[in-house]
């Protein structure tokens, strides 16, 4: 059994400093902005890099899909695909194996982005990379965070 109280004393449990989502919470607000500037210069917002992420690895593919890889709800991604469609980076076709499924596709300029981004993860890895933060770390971060993904995604089913 885990000793939770020798790390988390009941003390300081309601401390900011000791709540595990604040340093994750930070970390993300900062890595969004270290790629606002890349993606500036691309015309495009965070979330919408993310979209074009899932595009440029599988394109044409279900609304559903997207959602369930960005792990938000059809609500949140709708509007943003409207935006996307709206600024000609994606467009929505009726699926023809299933009228009633929207696929979204790559434009000619959505996929044209993929050589631009192609230089961001870089670019943001050689930020982080320096004396105090190794490679390897970063790869241990990733995997980690990836398992805490799985493991809070399944608790929520």
């Amino acid at each position: 059994m885990h000793d939770i109280n020798k790390h988390f004393p009941k003390e300081n449990q309601l401390k900011l400093e000791s709540q595990v989502c604040f340093p994750l919470y930070s970390a993300s607000r900062l890595m969004t902005k270290a790629y606002k500037p890349y993606l500036d210069k691309m015309g495009i917002t965070y979330p919408q890099y993310l979209v074009l992420l899932i595009l440029w690895e599988t394109d044409a593919i279900a609304i559903s899909e997207i959602t369930d890889k960005l792990l938000l709800n059809t609500n949140t991604v709708s509007p943003l695909l409207k935006r996307m469609e709206k600024s000609q980076l994606i467009e929505r076709n009726k699926c023809c194996k299933d009228e009633r499924s929207i696929l979204i596709s790559l434009t000619k300029k959505g996929l044209e982005l993929k050589n631009e981004a192609n230089k961001v993860p870089e670019k943001l890895l050689q930020v982080l990379i320096n004396s105090n933060i190794a490679l390897s770390d970063i790869i241990h971060l990733k995997e980690t965070l990836d398992e805490w993904i799985n493991e809070l995604n399944e608790n929520k089913k």
